[in-house]
């Protein structure tokens, strides 16, 4: 089976058969299917009127367990954004009443985000739905593939993930 990567890689070998083209063959794939992933998330998160950056938030704090609360720190760490953007997403969120601010009992000058009951119910249904599109995104590869899969794209990924900040 050819697909468009291949067609790119065999046309670059041919103008430029001095160059190694071959991360190519791997990461444009990656790039391609970071795309189809991206309609795909947009897709299962506008059936329950999310933004992809409000999932983000709402499920990191649902990850984080009862009381589905985390530092807005905490929250920064999670979702790879400034403080500033952290800071009016938690607003925009507060307004949509799927998170609340309350006061850190560990310290006063502190808050904590916590989830709503709504916002709760939010993060499991949109959840729901990724998981349903990645499925299908994944459907051609067998339980093996797709466990092989993972463990290569962690040993690409993981080097980035331990980056100290």
């Amino acid at each position: 089976m050819e697909d468009e990567v291949d067609r790119l890689v065999a046309a670059w070998r041919r103008e430029r058969p001095d160059l190694d083209v071959e991360p190519l063959e791997v990461l444009s794939r990656v790039s391609r299917l970071a795309r189809h992933l991206d309609r795909a998330r947009r897709i299962a998160f506008s059936e329950h009127n999310l933004e992809p950056w409000e999932f983000d938030v709402l499920t990191s704090l649902r990850r984080a367990g009862a009381p589905y609360q985390l530092s807005p720190g905490q929250l920064l760490t999670q979702t790879l954004v400034t403080s500033g953007t952290m800071t009016n997403r938690i607003d925009r969120l507060t307004k949509k009443n799927l998170v609340e601010r309350l006061p850190d009992p560990s310290d006063r000058r502190g808050v904590l985000v916590r989830l709503t009951a709504e916002g709760r119910d939010k993060a499991d249904q949109s959840l729901a739905g990724l998981l349903d599109q990645e499925r299908a995104i994944l459907g051609e590869l067998s339980r093996h593939q797709r466990a092989e899969l993972a463990g290569l794209l962690r040993q690409l990924t993981a080097p980035f993930d331990n980056i100290p900040t």
